[in-house]
């Protein structure tokens, strides 16, 4: 392509003419979709066969447990191993994984501890989601079209955010668990091949695992340095552990409150990435949105101030209204998440930055655990709205600190 007629081009479909970046983004899409379907399908089984919504949330603690203990390191690991390989091993682990939870509801044997395990496995191949997939995408995409490339990234992941839990919910009440993870097992083998065809180049160092802890304590020194990352560090912190937390209630939420099925509990779900969806395809077409930490913590806190909210809703097609209002937040949340430590953290220290934003994200059990136990005391209906205050006041507070002159 002639260089003024592709400087003339939209950056997506610059991006979307590479292989490598068509492989890389389908590759996050049906990962993501898939672990949508699992979270979903895993919380409603456990629901049922418990009744306890402390019970689902340990098992969504699980998945996430290891994004808080290992995030950091597999940012540093992404720095000196081949990215392409450590991706590959994990869709591997998980394709396995799903498999056996197959085994086990067809044959009548699964228990909660065995979703339990496989959210534990699917929460560590997610810790190189950030520090590896994002990064190669980014580098794929190059620096002139990053922000885009970021935001059609986030789009397609909010868009699998809503599909998730649609088809899990729809799978799990017309067709039972197995077949949910029927499905997930081919899709995580595709994302296997996808991988094993991209082509990457890497300069890789050799692994010492006692430079590991130097590593992660250098990106910690970034951050440190510099209040924008200050800024996504916390925004991430407060998201993960007083927002996203809701999730984890979700399906005792609508089951108290509404008398909600499978399917509704599904519509539930992807009510606030639907909304996060429709922003994603304004901010795209605009060809992605400014660099603007200020704008990342509007975005945050407007999602949190929804969630005060959705607790009032006397009806179900209300709550999902306001859910889908709150989407809006979280798409520029979202998109800014990565796209700031990807602009403006030096070369080198990327991968170990977006590390430890995972392992910000990581963080979530605290919120799970709050919620799930306040949600047993007082109703679900008491803990969103309780956690949600609680975030806001935590992002107010961090744009008082890395907005200030």
């Amino acid at each position: 392509m002639p260089r003024d007629l592709q400087d003339s081009t939209h950056p997506l479909r610059r991006l979307l003419a590479m292989p490598a970046f068509r492989r890389l983004w389908a590759v996050g899409g049906i990962a993501n979709a898939m672990r949508w379907v699992e979270i979903l399908v895993a919380a409603i089984w456990t629901f049922e066969t418990t009744h306890s919504a402390l019970a689902v949330s340990m098992v969504a603690l699980m998945r996430a447990l290891p994004m808080l203990l290992l995030g950091a390191a597999a940012g540093a690991l992404a720095e000196v191993l081949d990215r392409r390989r450590l991706l590959m091993a994990g869709q591997a682990a998980t394709c396995a994984g799903a498999l056996v939870i197959l085994a086990l509801a067809a044959s009548g044997a699964l228990q909660v501890w065995h979703l339990a395990a496989q959210g534990f496995l699917g929460g560590l191949v997610w810790t190189g989601e950030m520090a590896s997939r994002r990064r190669m995408l980014t580098e794929v995409a190059g620096e002139r079209d990053v922000v885009t490339a970021v935001a059609f990234d986030s789009l397609t992941a909010n868009t699998t955010r809503m599909a998730g839990p649609l088809l899990g919910g729809a799978i799990y009440e017309y067709l039972g668990l197995p077949t949910a993870y029927l499905v997930a097992t081919a899709c995580y083998a595709l994302t296997f091949t996808l991988l094993a065809g991209v082509r990457h180049t890497q300069a890789t160092r050799r692994f010492v695992p006692r430079l590991l802890l130097a590593e992660m304590a250098d990106a910690i020194g970034v951050v440190r340095r510099m209040r924008v990352l200050q800024a996504v560090v916390l925004i991430t912190i407060a998201m993960n552990v007083f927002g996203f937390c809701f999730m984890a209630v979700l399906p005792a939420f609508g089951s108290l409150a509404f008398a909600a099925t499978p399917v509704q509990i599904g519509l539930l779900s992807a009510a606030e990435p639907a909304g996060a969806l429709l922003t994603g395809l304004v901010m795209a077409s605009r060809r992605g949105v400014p660099l603007s930490p200020a704008l990342m913590l509007a975005g945050g806190g407007f999602f949190l101030l929804c969630l005060l909210l959705v607790a009032l809703a006397p009806t179900l097609p209300l709550a999902v209204a306001v859910l889908m209002l709150g989407g809006s937040g979280t798409a520029l949340f979202a998109a800014l998440q990565t796209a700031l430590p990807v602009t403006q953290a030096p070369p080198e220290a990327r991968s170990r930055v977006l590390g430890l934003v995972t392992t910000c994200i990581g963080m979530g059990p605290a919120g799970q655990l709050s919620i799930g136990a306040l949600a047993d005391a007082w109703g679900p209906a008491v803990a969103i709205p309780i956690m949600a205050a609680a975030g806001l006041a935590m992002v107010l507070a961090t744009a008082a600190h890395t907005l200030r002159r």
